[in-house]
């Protein structure tokens, strides 16, 4: 039994195998390799424009990749057999612009996916919101319409409504960047609370502080390829790759 567990805990919740993704004949991504275990806080850093959000995008089917395969738990979930609902109810997104629904408040926000996804009943889905909200902070909100909340208020109310799906998974698109930045530390620490309990990421973003101390893993990408990848203190330390070198510095002297 001891084995088995071990076993299930080494598998890969996601396999990435050489995808790519192309819009007409400007390549975005090219063969893009990774894989993703449970529990990992995998980091996607490099400059804009190198494919960061399109390689999330394609991860959670608001892309279609043009080549190559996405594996969930074995199971390539880019055909057109897969119901794309199902599996973001298993693989969860924040996105950089909140999303949220602007005529709900914060706590039907939190409910409706739960209801009309994963069919729980209306009070199921309340005590399930209200846990995840209490979690971020935004419980004193629940009544709230997104337009009388701080940028920071909403990413926190997004985080709780993909939280309250119960993801295996969750991706991040570079949660922070629309923020003001007082506001980007009060994300941040709700997402090192989540890292610290054990749940797995897949991190877009331009906090390189962040990045180097929360993450498991870190993957460098420039002009759509994976340029470099590793633990945290090789890559921040002793980056290979001269392009890594590169924005590193700029990092580190911005």
């Amino acid at each position: 039994m001891n084995k088995e567990i071990s076993a299930n805990k080494e598998a890969s919740i996601l396999d990435i195998h050489h995808l790519s993704k192309t819009f007409g004949t400007h390549v975005v991504l090219k063969d893009i390799d990774f894989s993703v275990k449970s529990g990992d806080v995998t980091c996607i850093i490099g400059a804009s424009g190198s494919g960061k959000s399109t390689l999330l995008r394609c991860l959670n089917l608001l892309e279609t990749p043009t080549s190559g395969e996405v594996l969930y738990h074995g199971e390539d979930i880019t055909g057109a057999h897969v119901n794309a609902a199902s599996y973001r109810s298993h693989v969860g997104m924040v996105f950089q612009s909140f999303n949220l629904f602007n005529n709900m408040n914060v706590l039907k926000n939190c409910m409706v996916g739960q209801m009309k996804v994963l069919k729980k009943d209306a009070e199921t889905a309340r005590k399930n919101a209200m846990l995840y909200l209490d979690k971020v902070g935004m419980a004193p909100y629940i009544n709230a319409k997104p337009r009388q909340l701080s940028g920071g208020q909403k990413q926190r109310v997004a985080i709780a409504r993909a939280l309250a799906m119960e993801p295996e998974l969750l991706l991040f698109d570079e949660p922070t960047s629309a923020l003001d930045p007082q506001m980007v530390g009060e994300v941040l620490e709700v997402m090192r609370t989540l890292a610290r309990e054990g749940l797995t990421m897949i991190i877009v973003t331009h906090e390189m502080a962040f990045a180097r101390d929360v993450s498991s893993h870190v993957v460098f990408m420039a002009d759509g390829v994976i340029a470099e990848e590793g633990n945290p203190s090789q890559l921040f330390e002793h980056p290979q790759n001269h392009l890594t070198k590169e924005f590193l510095t700029r990092f580190r002297n911005g």
